[in-house]
């Protein structure tokens, strides 16, 4: 199956990802390991890139596109992907259509992981860090440390990370509405979209989406 996988920031879309892809065998490719590869690499567009972001300045769709078209064309990718993190707009989507069309293949599914607002505000702002050990995640609601602001493995203190502050959690959400969410209308007129709740225990919702899936094909 050829996937996309669309939903708001704390939707839980890389833990899903990651379970749909060994359950489908088929490779994850994100936004995130597609610019890490290429930079590390040295190839072409990981320079490109790597000259925008040091500059401080956005990657235009073109350079993250042909990212994503070399990705797709290795062996592994042959028989079906999941896309997670692109397309991040409209002018993505087409530009991925495009390519997928020049190959003679096409989407099978984009499938929406829907959480409400405010849960995704919840999940974010509620994270607390390890200051010695990043990996070492709690949630003051899900995950809560036997000791407030202490980590329960190593001991070190537990901060929020600006980048989980309600206000900042919120903008996001404003950039994903005004850039990303367009893009599931897009393909809704294409008869694309499977919708499901992204709430509920991780297994549950990895199940929902298999069975949506399934249905769709």
């Amino acid at each position: 199956m050829r996937i996309v996988l669309v939903g708001p920031p704390g939707a839980g879309k890389g833990t899903q990802a990651a379970f749909l892809a060994k359950n489908l065998s088929i490779p994850h490719i994100s936004t995130g390991d597609l610019f890490r590869a290429n930079i590390s690499q040295g190839t072409e567009l990981g320079k490109q890139a790597k000259a925008y972001m040091d500059a401080g300045n956005l990657v235009p769709d073109e350079v993250t596109i042909g990212m994503a078209k070399d990705r797709m064309a290795k062996p592994d990718a042959e028989n079906g992907f999941l896309l997670d993190g692109f397309p991040r707009n409209v002018s993505q989507a087409e530009a991925l259509d495009v390519a997928l069309k020049a190959d003679d293949v096409k989407l099978d599914a984009v499938l929406d992981l829907e959480v409400p607002e405010d849960e995704v505000v919840k999940r974010i702002a509620g994270r607390r860090i390890c200051r010695k050990d990043s990996s070492h995640v709690f949630h003051v609601t899900y995950s809560r440390p036997k000791r407030d602001g202490v980590c329960d493995v190593c001991g070190g203190e537990l901060y929020q990370r600006e980048d989980d502050s309600e206000d900042t959690v919120r903008k996001r959400l404003e950039v994903y509405h005004t850039q990303t969410e367009p893009i599931i209308d897009y393909y809704r007129t294409q008869g694309l979209v499977v919708t499901i709740s992204a709430l509920g225990k991780v297994d549950e919702v990895t199940e929902r989406a298999m069975e949506a899936l399934k249905g769709d094909k």
